[in-house]
């Protein structure tokens, strides 16, 4: 399995002090992403194949994302502020000798806007059903006299042998598109944005995800990685994700900032103790997966 980038070195306290005070910006009231990742005793994250950054709201998962994204260059970081690339020219990292084709990074709201875009596709196609579903029903109440009109004469032959539904299915555009949960279209975007051969930052990914779409994204993620020469550096909450094979997971919850097993961290105990607790619920209605 393919690793890229080795390590990643973030700023120490007296680093951070340093740089604002020589670029006289302690006045700013706004100094992110300073003074993060020093109450965390966090300075360098070493990588794998998969490394996955844990933690709750504010726990500064999606500002490595970022931080890494803005060093790298990554295809998809955004613009950042004059503070961000202060903190991000002083960052450094560690590759090894194999060359990524590409590295990308891949958000929350990238997803939301191709969803919001297949919306909008569903809902121009939702118009133009109705309108072929007019159609249907004036070409079946309907005689054409004039023989030369062969699309209107096939319209009309059409509409007396075919369902309204299939009249309809036969005429539309992207029918893929329209059947597609939102769950879907997500999981979509991500097996089209994901290559071979290259670095992925992954910022929450199961979102818009029902558990089932969750463990499908799982099993395209583990496959990437482990034959396509992918390397994931992901920030999530997502159980299935966590449980990927092979992963090293950073708890940023926790202070210092240590490496886990999945099965060590609060919120997955918390789930095995609330399934624990209602295990007979599930025995008694013969769930079986």
């Amino acid at each position: 399995m393919m690793v890229y980038l080795k390590c990643f070195n973030l700023l120490s306290e007296e680093y951070e002090n340093g740089l604002l005070i020589n670029e006289r910006r302690t006045y700013f009231h706004n100094q992110y992403p300073f003074r993060i990742f020093p109450e965390k005793k966090l300075e360098k994250i070493n990588f794998s194949n998969v490394t996955i950054l844990y933690g709750g709201n504010g726990s500064g998962k999606s500002t490595i994302l970022k931080i890494i994204a803005e060093k790298l260059n990554a295809k998809g970081h955004d613009g950042s502020g004059e503070m961000f690339q202060s903190y991000v020219n002083c960052c450094s990292y560690e590759m090894t000798y194999e060359v990524p084709d590409e590295i990308k990074i891949i958000k929350s709201d990238d997803v939301f806007d191709y969803i919001y875009n297949v919306k909008r596709i569903n809902n121009r196609m939702f118009n133009k059903r109705e309108a072929l579903l007019k159609e249907y029903f004036d070409c079946k109440s309907t005689k054409i006299r004039d023989i030369n009109d062969y699309q209107s004469i096939k319209n009309e032959v059409d509409a007396k042998r075919m369902s309204p539904a299939s009249f309809i299915r036969e005429r539309m555009l992207n029918k893929d598109v329209l059947e597609q949960s939102n769950g879907e279209s997500a999981l979509m975007y991500f097996i089209s944005e994901i290559k071979d051969n290259g670095i992925y930052l992954l910022d929450e990914p199961e979102n818009s995800m029902s558990a089932s779409m969750q463990l499908k994204l799982t099993k395209f993620l583990e496959e990437s990685a482990r034959f396509f020469n992918c390397q994931f550096i992901i920030a999530t909450h997502s159980p299935f994700i966590l449980g990927m094979k092979d992963t090293t997971i950073y708890d940023l919850d926790s202070i210092p900032v240590v490496t886990r097993n999945w099965w060590d961290l609060e919120n997955m105990k918390i789930y095995y103790n609330f399934f624990k607790d209602h295990e007979e619920k599930f025995e008694n209605n013969n769930i079986s997966l």
